[in-house]
This record gives C-alpha cells, sequence and structure tokens, in this order.
C-alpha cells in the first residue's frame, strides 16, 4: 500500500495548489484577488489540519494502521499552506510593511489566535522527521500534542474572522469536537466515576 498510496496523497494534497493557480492564470480570483488567495489557503490549512487529526480515528474505526502512515505528511502540507496563508496576508495585505501588522497581531484577536497557530505550528514541522522522534523520544508525543490547541486556534480564527457567514467555521467546529471526542477514553473515565 506504501508504495503507491502516498505519492497518490501526496499530488492530491497539492490540489490548493493547482486550483489557485489555475484562476490567477485564467483570471478568476473575482473582484478581491488577495482576499481569495488568503483565503483559500486558510480555509485549505485548516482542512489539512482536520486531516491530519482524522488518521488515529479512522485507524481506530477501521483497525488499520496504514492511515498513520499518511499523518505526518498531511501535518506537513498543514504547515505548507499555513505559512503560504500567512505569507499571503504579510505580503499581499501588507506589503510587509510590519507596523501596522504588529498592530493588528496585537490588537485583532483572530489575527492573533491565527498567527499564535502557525507559530506553534513550527517547532511540529521541525520536529516532524524519524531522526527527530528518536532524539525526542517520549517528549515528541508530548509536543506535537500541541496539534490539539492549534486545531482549536485555527478553527477560532476562522469564526472570528467570519463576520456574517457562519457555515462554514461552524461545520469545521462540529468536525473538530467529532475528533477530539475520538481522543478521550471513555471507559477510563466511566471506571474513575
Amino acid at each position: 500500500m506504501r508504495n503507491y498510496f502516498k505519492p497518490a496523497v501526496f499530488l492530491i494534497s497539492l490540489w490548493p495548489i493547482y486550483i489557485i493557480t489555475y484562476q490567477i492564470f485564467y483570471d478568476q480570483l473575482g473582484p478581491e484577488p488577495v482576499d481569495r488567495i488568503i483565503n483559500h489557503f486558510g480555509e485549505w490549512t485548516l482542512i489539512f489540519i482536520l486531516l491530519t487529526l482524522s488518521m488515529t480515528p479512522l485507524k481506530k474505526i477501521t483497525k488499520s494502521s496504514e492511515w498513520i502512515k499518511f499523518r505526518r505528511m498531511l501535518g506537513l502540507f498543514a504547515f505548507l499552506y499555513a505559512s503560504i496563508h500567512m505569507l499571503s496576508y504579510v505580503g499581499l495585505d501588507y506589503r510587509f510593511d510590519f507596523y501596522p501588522l504588529i498592530n493588528d497581531v496585537l490588537k485583532k484577536k483572530f489575527v492573533f489566535i491565527g498567527f499564535s497557530a502557525w507559530l506553534l505550528l513550527i517547532p511540529l514541522a521541525i520536529t516532524s522527521s524519524d531522526k527527530m522522534v528518536r532524539l525526542l523520544k517520549q517528549n515528541w508525543k508530548k509536543l506535537h500534542s500541541l496539534i490539539y490547541l492549534i486545531s482549536i486556534f485555527g478553527v477560532l480564527h476562522f469564526i472570528w474572522l467570519s463576520k456574517t457567514i457562519f457555515f462554514k467555521p461552524l461545520i469545521f467546529l462540529i468536525i473538530l469536537i467529532i475528533l477530539l471526542l475520538f481522543r478521550i477514553n471513555f471507559s477510563k473515565l466511566s471506571s474513575k466515576i
């Protein structure tokens, strides 16, 4: 499975880049192209974070450990799209003018929490290799549990950003809650009650 599916998952994971490249090339970004690019990569970041989180539940449901093989790749794509989202915001929206940007990070809660989520993704991306897993040992798992906080921050960022349309952020919130519920060991909880 590994030989065939990993390259396929990799190519499919590039879909957000294919879409935006096509829209740029054929002038289909709409009336606000900068917002379109920023929002496009922001949404895909969340999708890939949720896909990364869904690998363990899929392993439990299907009783197959094959899903775990894709988790690292999906997580790195989440970081890639988060970085493009951030760089698009800083470069296209602010033209790398850092004074108003820092002002927004400090004053606007959706910018602050989105920026915080991106910062927290950096150590996860840096420590994603097998070598780092061996080097950090038990601390690796503790560090990578930050993905739960990052996912909550990401969904909150989307909710706070959406001033009028709450349908999409609500869908992301529901999916996140379901995925986080899979992490709760109800048999252990019931034994403590």
